[in-house]
């Protein structure tokens, strides 16, 4: 019974991120077309386009190799793998004991290294400039996303997600702390890089001196830029979802019961609903920083992580 419980979580938190992830990019740019004082297309306009996506013919530039056709799959399959892994209904899974932090970590740059290698085998100028932008901002954000979370790993003595968060559910003062604080600053901003939103990133923009997801997917069309679009759809819900799970674990189930299910189903959707909104009317407000800019702010990223390592030991008295 346990087990039959923990494998519908695993599904039903796969599919939930796969279908949602369109919904939510919907939903964001409906909020941001409101708060602009426009109509906006609705919440469904990115399953319309993917449909209109996969029923076109599939273009491949002449003289790519392998990279650039497995690149979109492979994007999807490692964020799908990523989904599985992090505990967004249940912490009490048959994969909760390879949830490991840097195994997730991983499968994000996976992903990130796939989509670049593709971008440097098509030979333009734009997909080589696209690559080397968004492999210098990985460089900087894997390390704060790694800190970050380590710092919310301290008090459970692991970093094995799914054990930070059940822990961390019985203890609500925790992220009140200048640990959790910090960490969670420090993580939010590492999302904004990871998923290219403003201020690093404008996934609307084809502009050439500031374009860094979108000049790498440039050469993509019908169902392999569908697969792109899910893919980085699916890296945004997820990270909400993680640091939702981190900052506001309270309705994840930490037990086998079916009736937790619907409830942290429930609870989960609208957390990420929220933090999706909130990044819409954000991004209504801020501008996009100029290029040479981005290092410092993740640079200050990466430092708000540190000093929430450092805070943990010190106050926390972790050891």
């Amino acid at each position: 019974m346990r087990n039959a419980i923990g494998y519908t979580a695993v599904v039903g938190q796969v599919v939930a991120v796969v279908a949602g992830a369109p919904l939510l990019t919907g939903w964001m740019r409906l909020v941001r077309a409101r708060l602009e004082g426009r109509a906006g297309a609705g919440v469904l306009q990115p399953w319309r386009d993917a449909r209109k996506l996969l029923r076109k013919e599939s273009v491949t530039p002449a003289g790519t190799g392998p990279a650039f056709r497995v690149a979109p799959a492979l994007l999807v399959a490692t964020t799908v793998v990523a989904a599985a892994l992090v505990p967004l209904l249940s912490t009490a899974t048959p994969v909760s004991g390879h949830a490991d932090l840097i195994l997730v970590v991983a499968l994000f740059a996976l992903g990130t290294l796939a989509l670049a290698l593709a971008a440097l085998d098509t030979g333009t100028a734009f997909g080589g400039m696209g690559a080397s932008r968004e492999m210098t901002v990985a460089a900087l954000v894997e390390p704060t996303i790694l800190l970050s979370v380590f710092a919310l790993s301290l008090p459970a003595g692991t970093t094995n997600i799914p054990a930070i968060v059940a822990d961390a559910v019985g203890q609500p003062a925790r992220f009140a702390s200048p640990a959790g604080l910090l960490a969670v600053a420090a993580l939010a901003v590492a999302v904004l890089a990871e998923t290219g939103r403003i201020p690093v990133d404008n996934p609307s923009t084809h502009l050439e001196l500031t374009m860094i997801h979108e000049a790498m997917v440039l050469e993509y069309a019908g169902p392999d830029l569908a697969l792109v679009e899910l893919g980085a759809q699916l890296r945004l819900t997820l990270l909400l979802g993680l640091l939702s799970s981190l900052a506001v674990p309270w309705g994840i189930a930490t037990g086998a019961s079916w009736a937790a299910l619907p409830v942290a189903l429930v609870l989960c959707a609208v957390k990420v609903a929220v933090l999706g909104a909130l990044l819409a009317a954000a991004e209504v407000c801020w501008a996009k920083v100029r290029l040479f800019r981005v290092p410092e702010l993740l640079a200050g990223s990466f430092l708000l992580a540190l000093l929430s390592v450092s805070a943990s030991y010190f106050l926390d008295g972790a050891s």
